[in-house]
């Protein structure tokens, strides 16, 4: 059975840093591209909206303007593991944070992503 489980979320002040964690099981990701994702449920009307992805071998990546500078994706395929650095938190990065794969080239779009976790909580304080 094939599951994303991450972690690593909780309460940060503005200004502070999360690492979260995706671990992969089931089979190898390595030949998968990655992505993170995130929702706020308070904001009416808010989807889910790209954060960040990494192709396969960990060599190219993409970022939201909203995050750029301030996020780092990555992945140790060893571990089967993906990482989201989050550094210079804003209140506006409140949401829960979900991780996806996908088979071929990396991509923004939600629907073309196949496994997902069930999410991990990032609150910042103002």
């Amino acid at each position: 059975q094939v599951r994303l489980v991450e972690s690593g979320g909780g309460l940060v002040q503005t200004g502070g840093s999360l690492r979260l964690s995706c671990a992969a099981s089931g089979r190898s990701f390595s030949s998968d591209a990655m992505g993170w994702f995130r929702q706020a449920p308070q904001a009416p009307g808010k989807e889910r909206e790209f954060v960040a992805a990494i192709n396969w071998s960990g060599g190219s990546t993409r970022y939201a303007d909203s995050v750029k500078g301030r996020f780092t994706i990555s992945r140790d395929d060893a571990k089967n593991t993906l990482y989201l650095q989050m550094n210079s938190l804003k209140p506006e990065d409140t949401a829960r944070y979900y991780c996806a794969a996908k088979r071929g080239p990396f991509t923004s779009v939600i629907p073309q992503y196949d496994y997902w976790g069930q999410g991990t909580q990032v609150t910042v304080s103002s």
